[in-house]
């Protein structure tokens, strides 16, 4: 079947500085650079409604970052004074079914894509959305965010962040990025809200929030901490974990009558020869 294809330019008033741009978004890149549009079912341009429609193996392309999905709407305006369809600017971007987001080095997948091309920003739901890089995978049940100009994911509803072997659960995971020598987006903070476990071959740890640096491996916690290695167990108000050393060290709750930090450890079971 031939695709059915269009191209589409996105005003620079649109798109944002390659300095804050984050791999999968379609604003990326160089600000005239046009939105490719096929699919496989043909494409509907609704010039009343402002709204184009792709169906059937629809893809988006710009800048190096591949957009498929069962649909794509995409939203525009007409620049004021101009000739009609002279300069066509996406403001919003739908994906819905199948979704599939893939750049250089980053793939995000999900059920529906919704894109805000003047704020940058991506929101992906559905069944379990999730964000591959070469070193970590976030996932969530609610919706996977993606804010370019804050350069962050939040992951929304039992997140996960995983990364050689460590994973990082909460209600809500904020992951963020900076580039490299290289000028690829790496993760270089997390930060977790509400019921946090942090699990690593040797510990399960619990809290109320944390902070990990992914370079240094140390993760910060604060409220209610709780650090089971084996049949050991210790609590305290805040604590600072290295995952790398498996070093804890946690503190009591200042300006409380019970200032002190409890451990649990267990005596090894010696068996009957």
């Amino acid at each position: 079947m031939i695709k059915k294809a269009l191209a589409l330019l996105i005003a620079s008033s649109c798109a944002l500085s390659v300095a804050h741009a984050q791999d999968i978004n379609l604003a990326s890149g160089s600000p005239n650079a046009p939105l490719e549009i096929y699919a496989d079912n043909g494409i509907e341009w609704q010039q009343n409604s402002q709204l184009i429609i792709a169906q059937g193996n629809a893809v988006a392309k710009r800048a190096g970052v591949t957009l498929n999905a069962d649909e794509l709407r995409a939203y525009y305006l007409e620049d004021e004074g101009q000739p009609e369809g002279s300069n066509t600017n996406i403001h919003r971007l739908e994906a819905l079914g199948a979704v599939k987001i893939v750049s250089a080095t980053e793939t995000a997948t999900g059920d529906k894509a919704v894109y805000d091309l003047k704020r940058a920003i991506m929101v992906i739901s559905g069944t379990r959305p999730k964000l591959v890089t070469p070193q970590d995978t976030i996932s969530a049940d609610d919706t996977l965010e993606y804010w370019e100009e804050r350069a962050q994911a939040v992951a929304r509803g039992n997140a996960t962040a995983v990364r050689e072997g460590r994973k990082i659960k909460a209600d809500v995971i904020a992951a963020l990025f900076r580039k490299d020598k290289q000028g690829n987006s790496q993760i270089h903070r997390v930060n977790a809200f509400g019921n946090v476990i942090i699990v690593s071959k040797t510990e399960h740890i619990t809290a109320d929030k944390g902070i990990y640096n992914v370079n240094s491996g140390v993760a910060t916690l604060t409220g209610a901490v709780k650090i089971k290695r084996g049949g050991n167990l210790l609590n305290g108000c805040s604590a600072t974990v290295n995952l790398k050393t498996n070093i804890s060290r946690l503190k009591a709750c200042a300006g409380t009558n019970d200032n002190r930090v409890r451990g649990l450890v267990l005596p090894t079971v010696k068996t009957m020869q």
